[in-house]
């Protein structure tokens, strides 16, 4: 029998990848810096990263991103089950889109103004390991996949508390922890914002999670929403647990165990409410916003991030602040109805192939 498409994951999906559409037209920017000294600054820097330490609802988004591509996927392996394909060729398919997400991640920062460069920070290359690790596990029973997340998170506490390399023995600390250390192996380089390769290790438990949501939905179980809110609950009180108890800090920039409880918690909120708000209460209007973006998410985010960001936004903005200008409009104003044009223009694209059915997957 043909599974009712789950309408609640395409608008994850799509509110995902709208964020991310604004936030690279620069939109939460020019209202970051419109804000500053005001009161509602506290509300801006929340489209930030946080520093360090701490946790905005801008460090949700990676997460959430990882997690509901462990929820599509699923349901494309729930299909492909029903339709007898067999685990090779299944396989062979998921190997596949994991090059491609490395490719595609290691491309969108591979080429800069000073030459070339190999980076594995993107959140395309820590995709392409976390969903084939999944995969491998997802036919296991959920004791097992539970279990094997604990071991990942008691993994990722190992290498940062255990290894003690002279230079990099601080676990928590910028510049000075194992996850930096691996850096220098793999790329020669540190990221100056504490950004890590390997938290990709980590943050596999937010797609396997996600799959498990996915397994969850797809079952006859009457529960559904209510299962997810109390493993959100679980993931929050320890997670945000561990952080109060000064055990181990929430730092989303090397993905610690605290932070990836605590933001899959979230996550697991996230998609519980819309589940029952959305597939269950039946309120199925005005998604179109998010649904037309997030059908073809893999590509528009291509899109922006390279083609926006080197060309696309620059000549658009060179338009639209050149024409507002003659019209004498203040900059602030002008900043605004820029980023949104260049998200209007984007989003226009992604109806005008989700109109023609054309929808890129990897």
């Amino acid at each position: 029998m043909e599974q009712k498409r789950l309408l609640s994951l395409d608008f994850l999906r799509g509110l995902i990848m709208v964020l991310l559409a604004l936030d690279s037209a620069g939109l939460f920017r020019v209202l970051n810096d419109a804000a500053e000294g005001s009161w509602w600054h506290t509300l801006t820097i929340q489209f930030n990263h946080h520093k360090w330490n701490g946790l905005r609802f801008w460090d949700l988004i990676q997460p959430g991103f990882m997690f509901i591509a462990g929820t599509a996927m699923a349901y494309s392996l729930h299909k492909q089950q029903q339709n007898g394909i067999p685990w090779g060729q299944s396989f062979r398919k998921a190997l596949r889109r994991s090059g491609w997400l490395f490719f595609w991640g290691v491309l969108n920062y591979a080429v800069k103004k000073d030459g070339l460069a190999f980076e594995l920070w993107n959140v395309l290359t820590q995709l392409s390991f976390t969903m084939l690790v999944a995969f491998l596990i997802f036919r296991l029973s959920v004791k097992t996949q539970i279990i094997i997340c604990a071991g990942i998170l008691l993994l990722t506490e190992a290498l940062y508390r255990l290894t003690n390399i002279p230079g990099f023995d601080q676990p928590f600390t910028n510049q000075q922890n194992f996850g930096n250390y691996v850096d220098l192996l793999l790329m020669n380089k540190i990221n100056g914002g504490g950004w890590v390769a390997i938290n990709c290790i980590p943050t596999s438990v937010h797609t396997i999670a996600g799959a498990l949501a996915g397994k969850l939905l797809l079952s006859n179980s009457a529960h559904k929403a209510k299962q997810l809110m109390i493993w959100a609950a679980v993931c929050l009180v320890v997670g945000f647990g561990l952080d109060w108890l000064h055990i181990t800090p929430i730092i989303k920039r090397i993905a610690t165990t605290s932070f990836t409880l605590a933001s899959l918690g979230w996550c697991l909120l996230a998609l519980a409410a819309s589940y029952w708000w959305i597939d269950i209460r039946n309120h199925r209007k005005h998604l179109l916003l998010f649904t037309v973006i997030g059908m073809n998410s893999i590509f528009i985010y291509l899109f922006f991030e390279i083609v926006g960001r080197r060309w696309f936004n620059g000549y658009t903005g060179a338009i639209t602040n050149g024409l507002m200008d003659l019209a004498h409009f203040p900059p602030l104003l002008m900043g605004l109805i820029t980023s949104l044009i260049i998200f209007a223009l984007e989003w226009g694209l992604c109806y005008f192939l989700y109109r023609k059915k054309i929808f890129f997957k990897l």
